[in-house]
């Protein structure tokens, strides 16, 4: 009769132990965690929510680039100066000097792309991507001039970008190879300790990774690293594949910077109606004259 009570005891004992051990290990956790002002979600993952925006000027040109009074240019009397289509801009068509965001020297280009990256640039006003509103791809709308935001839960990862519109879904479960070729591609991601791994594949070639003419194929691939470094900042790394346009795999690696304003909200930016009279105004009965 004495045995059921000293049972009782030593499971109840053994579930109190465990109940502390428990604690403790929530305990320090919990330090942790504000050891290093990282926000964590339920299960422990940092937690990405929020606006983020880049600064600097690689949206112009992810390699290294002085200022110059222009991106489409024109022959001048003495020296070129800005052609005629962006010449009323003055100072605002202008294009500020960056540092880049390359990770060890220049893209490794392969001749014939690199021949192709040049006439890009020559030809930047009828072939930038940008111009005409088209979504912009991976990596570039991470570092766009414009912000972008993040929703994340322990099932979902969904990042709006300002610009266009531009939403991606990035799965957490592969749901196989993609179905048809995309401006955004097709992101899975995965945690790799509190490092968020994302690959995007299943691209089409019609998106540039700045205003300078650099380009891709369809055969790129895209491997981003989302690490938060504090509470307001995460370091964003992408490596690009692409044996069709370069030599090896490279990569851009630069700070994104969370927008703290209590009242901070993500804009609308949905240029398509801006640019119709740009795409389509020659169609008019009567064309406005440019």
């Amino acid at each position: 009769m004495t045995r059921t009570p000293m049972l009782v005891q030593r499971v109840a004992a053994a579930v109190l132990a465990g109940s502390i051990v428990t604690a403790a290990g929530c305990a320090v956790a919990e330090s942790a965690r504000q050891g290093d002002g990282i926000p964590r979600t339920a299960s422990g993952r940092p937690d990405l929510s929020g606006i983020w925006q880049a600064l600097g000027n690689a949206y112009w040109d992810i390699e290294p680039h002085a200022a110059r009074p222009a991106l489409a240019m024109q022959p001048g009397p003495v020296v070129p100066v800005p052609a005629s289509e962006v010449l009323a801009l003055g100072a605002v068509g202008s294009v500020p000097s960056g540092q880049g965001i390359l990770v060890g020297g220049a893209i490794p280009y392969l001749p014939a792309a690199l021949e192709k990256r040049d006439e890009n640039r020559e030809k930047w006003i009828e072939r930038d991507p940008e111009i005409r509103c088209y979504l912009p791809g991976v990596p570039r709308a991470n570092y766009m001039h414009l912000p972008f935001q993040i929703f994340q839960s322990e099932r979902k990862f969904l990042i709006a970008y300002e610009y266009a519109g531009a939403v991606r879904d990035v799965y957490l479960e592969d749901p196989g190879p993609p179905q048809v070729d995309s401006w955004m591609g097709q992101s899975v991601g995965r945690w790799d300790g509190d490092v968020f791994v994302v690959t995007v594949t299943g691209f089409n070639d019609q998106t540039w990774f700045d205003r300078a003419g650099n380009h891709h194929s369809s055969a790129m691939v895209v491997t981003e690293r989302w690490e938060m470094t504090g509470p307001n900042h995460l370091m964003y790394d992408a490596t690009i594949e692409d044996p069709n346009t370069f030599a090896r795999p490279w990569s851009v690696r630069l700070p994104l910077y969370r927008n703290v304003d209590p009242g901070a909200r993500l804009g609308q930016f949905k240029c398509v109606e801006f640019v119709e009279e740009l795409i389509y105004g020659h169609l008019r009965k009567n064309p406005i004259k440019r």
